[in-house]
Parts: C-alpha cells; structure tokens; sequence
C-alpha cells in the first residue's frame, strides 16, 4: 500500500487535516500524520512534535512555555528538515502533502527540499500565486494555491483539499515503466538570446551518445545546475551562458547568487565556459526597470521581460567575476570566447551590438584568468554560430575523454 506523509499543524488545523486523512485512506491509501504544531494534536499522529524538537536539539513543552512562535517555528522546521529525509529512507512513505499559510509553508519546505529530487512533494499555501522560489528553491516541489486560507472547511477549501489529494495520490499510485539508458549526463546552460547555440551542441553530444540537461540561465536555473553538480549528476558542464553574472552584479532580477560557477571547479567536473548573453542585465516589464537606469540601452525582448545593455564598465566587473571563478579550477577547464557576438542581439545591427563593450569583457578575462589551469579558446564568430557549438561540444568530449 502506497503511503502519503501530511504534515501540519494538528493542534489549530486538526479539523482540516483530519478530513485530509479520511481522504487519503478512503481511496485505498495509507495516511502518516507528522505534527509540526507546538501545543497538542487534535488526534494521535506517527510523528509528534515532541520528536521533531527532539531532533532540534529542543524539548516541546520549553518551545511551548517560550510562547515565542518565531522560535518555535525555526526548531519545529529545523527538526522537521533532519528528520524527513532519514524517515523517506526507512521507507514510512512515498509522498509529501503539506498545508499551510506563510508560516507552515516556510516551516515544511525545508525538508521537502531536503528529500531528493523525484520524490513526490505537493504544497498547498496561500504563497502559491506569489514569488516561491524561497520555497521551491532547486527542488521538484509542486505549490498549489489554497485560493482561501486553511481555516475550515468550506465549498472552496474542500475542492482545493481533494484535489491536492486526488494529485499526490496519483503521482505515488502510477508508475512509468519506461526507462531511459543511461548516459553520461551533461550540464547546459541556456537563454532565448543563446538557444541556437546550445540546440546545436545538444544535438551534437546527443548524437555521440550523451544526455544533456539543458538549464534556463534565469538565476533558478543556475542553482539548479550547480546542486545537480554538487550531487554528483553530473560529468561534463557546457556552461556557454553565464548571463546570470549580470544580474548578480548590476542588479537584475534573474541572478544565480554569489556561488554561481563554482560547483564543476570544486569537484573537479570538465567544463567549457562562455560569456554568453553577458551583454544584458535582465528586468520585468518596462515600467519595473530602476529609475537609477533610465536612459540606458533597454529592449523589450516581451511584454514581461526587458533586457539593459550592460556597458564597459560592468563588463569588466563581470569579467573580473567570472575569471575569478574560473581561477577555482585544478584541471579540465577551458574558456570560449566568440569574438563576433555573445548573443542573438549582439550582432551587427543587433539591439546590443557592442563591440567595445564586449572587448572590456575579452580583454579582462584574458588578463585574470589564471592560463596555466584555464586554457582560452577565441573565435572569430557570434556565439549562435554552429561551428563555435561544435567547437565548445568536441572540446567537452575531449576534456571528459
């Protein structure tokens, strides 16, 4: 019998999480209740509060007696995340099911994060239609949005509550029989302003036996890669599009974070590494673009996204940036320079055709990347053309041979 995990707060929402559980066991699966409130359940569950304290380090009744719900809300989510992961190990379930507003959101995700990647995850929040990545963060979990708060059951809570049963239910009861062989799997990254590039090298590897994963460079994708990487995924990292660098350091709003292109350095992971679309600092709609930019080369690449050229001076911050990253390196890394455009719109007559700009950004890698690890490639071509593709792809199977 498959078993689905909710975990809540079954001392304020028992009666909501008791309805959960009826549902859960009246379509023939099995319920494994995990309190994550501080006072007494509203029923007996298979995990209480008092262990996820425990495995904070805490006792429950001094995190109750504290009457600080920050604090008990950090020990509750720090237990929770230690204990998660070892509990799916033991096999006592199969999928995650959570409820909650901000606060049981930020305090079940954590350890959903922590479970691996595949696992079956649902989180029904009232933070659902906003900003999730803090929730979501590089895992697989899917958010729903309550519509009304999770307080009660009404004709609105009752048909949201169903359906995030009737979907972990589904995702833990059927399984794809089909299987994919397994090949050495490589690390891509990708945006609009790069996609002929990277479709042609996919196309490239695939054909000579490996399987790309292929990364959306909009900060997101980026962590993603490098935990992939982290986990040992991994082989090989075709990295042409390091755009979230722009981001990170003029202020955009897709950035990857400060440890973005460390990961294949430090464990030693083949790499080649490009500039691509390094020309452009990201932004929502127009009218979102700090004031602090106006006058600045902007273009709307759609009615949600508007992209700032970035300028001499932030390139060689950013080349600064990426040859320090780079310089982590120990072995097998090479840099790839397209000399005629890192980007669709860098490109003679292009919206960001900038061949000064792009210089600052050549010039300064080649002057700090360390050359006795790093091995520089230039090319007198736009990064989209086929032969620098080939070019970066052949020079990944030779560092992975």
């Amino acid at each position: 019998m498959k078993t689905i995990a909710v975990a809540g707060t079954f001392d304020t929402k028992g009666e909501e999480f008791a309805y959960v559980k009826d549902l859960i066991e009246s379509i023939g699966l099995k319920a494994y209740m995990i309190h994550t409130g501080v006072f007494e359940p509203a029923f007996t569950p298979d995990v209480s509060n008092q262990e996820l304290a425990a495995a904070a380090g805490e006792k429950i009744e001094e995190v109750a007696a504290g009457k600080d719900r920050a604090w008990a809300m950090e020990v509750l989510s720090k237990g929770m995340e230690k204990l998660l992961p070892g509990l799916y190990d033991e096999g006592k379930f199969d999928g995650i099911l959570s409820f909650g507003g901000s606060g049981g959101t930020a305090l079940v995700t954590p350890a959903m994060q922590a479970l691996p990647i595949g696992v079956p995850k649902v989180m029904v929040s009232t933070m659902a239609s906003g900003n999730t990545q803090q929730y979501v963060g590089t895992s697989d979990i899917v958010m729903m949005p309550s519509i009304v708060d999770v307080a009660g059951l009404n004709s609105i809570s009752v048909k949201i509550f169903t359906n995030a049963v009737f979907a972990i239910a589904g995702m833990v009861s059927f399984e794809n029989k089909k299987t994919v062989p397994e090949k050495p799997l490589i690390a891509a990254t990708m945006f609009g302003v790069t996609t002929p590039c990277i479709t042609h090298a996919r196309e490239y590897l695939e054909k000579r036996g490996y399987e790309v994963l292929v990364f959306h460079a909009t900060g997101i994708g980026g962590r993603s890669m490098e935990m992939l990487i982290r986990a040992g995924f991994i082989k090989g990292v075709l990295d042409l599009t390091t755009t979230e660098w722009c981001d990170e350091l003029v202020g955009g709003v897709l950035n990857a974070g400060p440890h973005r292109s460390e990961a294949a350095s430090q464990c030693r992971i083949p790499q080649v590494v490009s500039v691509g679309a390094l020309d452009m600092v990201n932004f929502g709609p127009f009218d979102t673009v700090p004031e602090k930019f106006a006058g600045r080369n902007l273009y709307k690449h759609n009615p949600m996204v508007t992209l700032m050229r970035t300028t001499k001076e932030e390139n060689a911050k950013i080349g600064e940036k990426l040859a320090e990253k780079l310089n982590m390196a120990t072995e097998k890394t090479v840099l790839m320079l397209p000399l005629k455009g890192v980007s669709a719109i860098d490109t003679q007559g292009g919206a960001f055709y900038g061949p000064s700009e792009d210089q600052v950004l050549f010039n300064t890698l080649k002057s700090k990347v360390n050359t006795d690890v790093v091995k520089i490639e230039e090319m007198d071509c736009n990064i989209n053309d086929p032969a620098f593709a080939e070019a970066a792809a052949e020079k990944l199977i030779e560092l992975m041979k």
